[in-house]
């Protein structure tokens, strides 16, 4: 039985959320081109701003938190300068740090987006993808660990940068299913197989395919409702998935959760960025598995929200009156 809504959107404020996975930082430097560089052929930017922003698994705190829940990340990170950044962005949005671990051999990713009037014109990347130290590894996993019995859900946000193995994977999740947590998952291509036995699943279509062709040569039409059907129900099945939630884009969502298969439509609107959407849908969809909501709950929920922040030019995350506002216009 689904919670009414008023008093599913007080509930989310009583929730905890652990996210595990790659935290990193998003910045922004905005300028204007008024002459072509006498070096190379290329444009001077005259820098007249810069922003730093939370990106990667920090995108998915703000959006719990937007939701009313506490959201707190597990992840590492260097002992750098960007690292530094990172941990101020955090307690300057009251964030918890206490799963936070810093690590003096690890980069801080930071993705660095140079604007000149609307017009991106290049993106630099300060990152590996190498995995973490074993020792830094076992900190992770024990992090882990002493937050989950405080948290009604754990999410790992995966965005293949090192943070999370298999190893890791493998252990943080059967410790979260020995303690009754639900477990939700954002994947990425090199994982993602090893995430078996958890609660939720959600790749998106591209990710699904990706994924899918690590084990075998597996195609479908995501246009055919009877081979979506299979081929997620083949993927629930060799991964011991409770259920999946599969974004595809403007074809909407399908869920496949506890024994109920259903498929909706996207929302039709002005869609400005489809940026950060995935982030929004699996931070509602974990927060409604945390609450034990109904399988047409977690999409519908979930689908709104994706289709709401897709209104908005860049990252934002989801206003939760906005949110309720719709979903007592739609029932759902």
């Amino acid at each position: 039985m689904n919670t009414p809504l008023a008093d599913l959107f007080t509930q989310f404020n009583s929730l905890r959320v652990l996210i595990v996975g790659d935290v990193m930082l998003d910045a922004y430097v905005w300028g204007r081109v008024e002459r072509i560089s006498p070096e190379a052929p290329v444009p001077v930017v005259t820098v007249t701003r810069r922003e730093v922003r939370l990106g990667g698994a920090g995108n998915v705190l703000l959006n719990v938190q937007a939701l009313g829940a506490e959201a707190i990340i597990c992840s590492v990170i260097g002992t750098d300068a960007p690292g530094d950044q990172l941990v101020q962005q955090l307690q300057d949005r009251h964030l918890s740090c206490d799963g936070l671990i810093r690590s003096a051999g690890r980069l801080t990713t930071i993705k660095e987006r140079i604007i000149a009037g609307s017009q991106q014109v290049v993106r630099v990347d300060t990152e590996t993808d190498k995995y973490i130290t074993d020792d830094d590894r076992a900190q992770l996993i024990e992090r882990a660990k002493s937050l989950i019995p405080s948290c009604q859900v754990v999410l790992f946000e995966d965005y293949d940068k090192g943070v999370l193995s298999r190893e890791a994977i493998a252990e943080i999740t059967a410790f979260a299913n020995l303690h009754g947590i639900p477990t939700v998952v954002d994947p990425k291509k090199r994982h993602f197989l090893d995430y078996e036995h958890v609660t939720l699943f959600k790749p998106n279509l591209k990710e699904l395919k990706e994924g899918l062709k690590l084990a075998e040569s597996v195609d479908f039409s995501a246009d055919d409702p009877g081979e979506l059907t299979r081929v997620v129900d083949q993927l629930k099945t060799r991964m011991h998935l409770r259920g999946t939630l599969i974004t595809l884009s403007e074809r909407g969502v399908y869920i496949d959760f506890d024994g109920v298969q259903d498929r909706l439509p996207a929302h039709v609107r002005q869609i400005s960025d489809v940026s950060g959407a995935g982030d929004t849908v699996v931070s509602i969809a974990a927060c409604c598995v945390a609450l034990n909501q109904s399988a047409h709950r977690i999409a519908g929920l979930s689908n709104l929200g994706g289709g709401l922040v897709c209104e908005s030019v860049g990252v934002v995350p989801i206003d939760k009156a906005h949110l309720l506002e719709e979903a007592r216009r739609l029932d759902i």
